[in-house]
């Protein structure tokens, strides 16, 4: 019997090794429609695509297969949920940064940092620092807007869009440290949401969207768990980077009253180069006009 079992879970494995690896080569394209009270003042339908966690990977030469699938979208806005490098000492950014600076021809482009992009910011000159401002001079140069915990408003239709971009403390990213974010925090980081605007609040962590949703957010955009590597259907994904088993939020959208959270999968990986049921992932949001009827 043991040795029966010892067979299937080699098979088990060897399944997941193989189509994890598989799934690394291609990318899809995920939708979702959000409608609520706020978007009266809508008079079409607006869109906008949702990167995270790139991690230099590419998708055709030089991310072309990537760029012609976001230009078929036809975005109204591209928000950027960071990771789109590895942060490391003397990180090679260059395909992150020729990809990134295509985008903004598109449409108005918005970025904010993951703890990869955190990582190198906080880094001394000496230890990789030099290489952020590098890689966001250029980008800024493109017309790439980064919000370090920073916030700027942009109008759809009637409506006032507040985009923020959260760079909370690296230490909320620590390994095998459950973290505490309180509302109070994020206001000490980022002014407060302003309730007559839609806040669209881009925080990489989607951990704490609790406290994000209690400090007002109307739509948060997370990315940082990959979909949780391995993603087990009706459970979710299966570990955070955190080494948390079987989080909240890893890769799906959650709404909670007018509130939501979309939290992409993202498009790369790091550390565990494996996804197993778990496409990476182009995020599409369709904002609809609400009816009062």
């Amino acid at each position: 019997m043991s040795k029966v079992v010892g067979t299937i879970l080699i098979i088990l494995l060897v399944i997941i090794l193989v189509e994890g690896k598989r799934e690394l080569k291609f990318f899809k394209i995920t939708r979702y429609s959000l409608k609520v009270p706020k978007f009266r003042l809508l008079d079409t339908d607006k869109k906008i695509v949702l990167l995270a966690d790139l991690h230099n990977k590419v998708y055709g030469e030089h991310n072309d297969k990537l760029f012609r699938a976001i230009r078929k979208e036809k975005p109204d806005l591209i928000l950027i949920a960071g990771d789109m490098l590895v942060g490391r000492e003397k990180s090679d950014f260059q395909e992150a940064l020729s990809f990134i600076a295509k985008l903004p021809p598109l449409c108005p482009v918005y970025y904010s940092l993951g703890n990869h992009e955190q990582r190198l910011k906080e880094a001394s000159w000496e230890h990789g620092g030099e290489t952020y401002y590098d890689y966001k001079n250029a980008l800024q140069e493109s017309g790439i807007h980064f919000l370090e915990n920073q916030t700027e408003d942009v109008m759809l239709d009637k409506l006032c869009v507040r985009i923020s971009g959260l760079e909370l403390p690296m230490d909320t990213y620590e390994k095998f440290k459950k973290q505490r974010v309180t509302p109070e925090d994020i206001s000490r980081c980022i002014q407060h949401a302003e309730k007559d605007k839609f806040n669209i609040l881009l925080a990489h962590n989607p951990v704490f969207f609790p406290a994000y949703k209690e400090w007002g957010a109307d739509l948060t955009l997370s990315g940082h768990l990959h979909g949780g590597i391995i993603r087990i259907p009706g459970l979710g994904g299966l570990i955070t980077p955190q080494a948390v088993l079987f989080p909240a939020y890893s890769g799906e959208m959650t709404l909670e009253g007018e509130q939501a959270l979309i939290v992409s999968r993202g498009l790369g990986t790091h550390t565990i180069n494996l996804r197993f049921c778990n496409n990476a992932e182009v995020v599409v949001i369709n904002m609809q006009p609400f009816d009062e009827e």
